[in-house]
Parts: structure tokens; sequence; C-alpha cells
């Protein structure tokens, strides 16, 4: 499942975001959901969230789903 919609990631989920830095590359980076930054409820390119080791960047795919 793609991580475009607020309602689908929820806190303590397994994601890969892909963070700024990365955006180029389209590199992904596997991490937990420790709290939600957007307040839309989409977002074209991915909700942004802060995974539980402090990175932020936006989702774009939620694991277990």
């Amino acid at each position: 499942m793609n991580g475009t919609e607020r309602a689908h990631v929820k806190p303590g989920l397994e994601v890969d975001i892909v963070l700024k830095q990365d955006q180029r590359t389209g590199k992904l980076t596997r991490g937990i959901v420790k709290d939600l930054l957007t307040k839309s409820p989409t977002h074209p390119h991915g909700i942004k969230v802060r995974l539980a080791d402090g990175q932020v960047g936006r989702v774009k795919h939620i694991h277990g789903s």
C-alpha cells in the first residue's frame, strides 16, 4: 500500500520513506513511524512522517498491509 492517505499511516507501522536528500535518487529508508507530520488527509508525494530514529521523510510504502 502506498502512503498518500493519512488514514492508512499510523504510529508503530513499518514503512519505507524517501528522505529529502534522497528525493532525486528515490533511495528508500525503512523504519517505524513515530509521528505524522502532514496534517492534510492526503498528499500526492506521500504523508510526511518522523521515524522512531528521528529521520523525516515521505511514506512511499506501508509494510504489513
